[in-house]
């Protein structure tokens, strides 16, 4: 598995979330399987299977959780180099050629983008094209919607 980038921010989250699975939500699954357990027969138990169903899902999530961060790669934002181009944690400004709407954008790793927050995945097709360009590039983009026409405004 390749190396995870992410930003520190990113890293304590995924940490506080799988923390809260493995000692809010599992021990809650396990009670609600031991629960229905004591209701007798487990054959027709409707109780039992579905928190072994919601269990399964659970530990799932969490070795997922588990993966990503034991490849996690902090990305020092401090340390890295100003270079004016558009790499992983860059925030660019960007404009829509073809109605001039503004945009800014924190390009993230898949595991910390949130559209609502600005933050778009960097194997999103947007991020992939916007990457090692500058300020006052164009570029287009092909996504679901057709062709996009875009001018980077600033990157910092």
């Amino acid at each position: 598995m390749a190396y995870e980038y992410m930003s520190q921010e990113g890293y304590d989250k995924l940490v506080a979330e799988l923390r809260h699975m493995e000692t809010v939500e599992l021990p809650q699954v396990r009670d609600a399987i031991a629960e229905a357990r004591a209701q007798g027969d487990l054959s027709e138990n409707f109780e039992y299977h579905a928190a072994k169903r919601e269990q399964g899902r659970l530990l799932s999530r969490i070795r997922f959780k588990q993966r990503v961060l034991e490849n996690a790669r902090v990305i020092d934002t401090s340390a890295r180099q100003a270079s004016g181009c558009v790499q992983l944690l860059s925030k660019v400004e960007i404009t829509n050629l073809a109605n001039n709407s503004r945009m800014t954008y924190t390009i993230a790793s898949p595991h910390e983008a949130n559209l609502r927050e600005g933050k778009i995945s960097i194997k999103s097709p947007i991020a992939q094209a916007l990457l090692n360009k500058k300020a006052g590039d164009t570029i287009e983009v092909r996504v679901p919607a057709g062709l996009l026409k875009l001018r980077i405004e600033a990157v910092s």
